[in-house]
């Protein structure tokens, strides 16, 4: 087991994933230590992975355009509202 601190991983971090295939490595921060984990990934697994349905919370989301378009008026509101209340001579 090969302990290094943050620092040395960032520094020297292909060597350290190199290690990582025959020894645990593990990086120390502060009082926290991390477990650098090899796991081989084969990319048929990845095609494999399911891709999640629209859910209701994406279905009630709104477009950038409408975004735009609801603080558009609503600066327009507001700028009305402050013009009213400076004509009105409340300042």
């Amino acid at each position: 087991m090969t302990v290094v601190s943050s620092k040395e991983f960032a520094t020297n971090q292909p060597k350290y994933y190199n290690l990582a295939i025959n020894e645990d490595v593990i990086i120390k921060r502060g009082s926290k230590m991390f477990h650098l984990l090899y796991k081989p990934i084969e990319k048929s697994n990845i095609a494999q992975q399911p891709i999640l349905e629209p859910d209701d919370d994406l279905r009630r989301a709104i477009s950038i355009d409408e975004i735009r378009e609801k603080v558009h008026m609503r600066i327009h509101e507001l700028f009305k509202k402050n013009e009213n209340t400076i004509n009105s001579g409340s300042l």
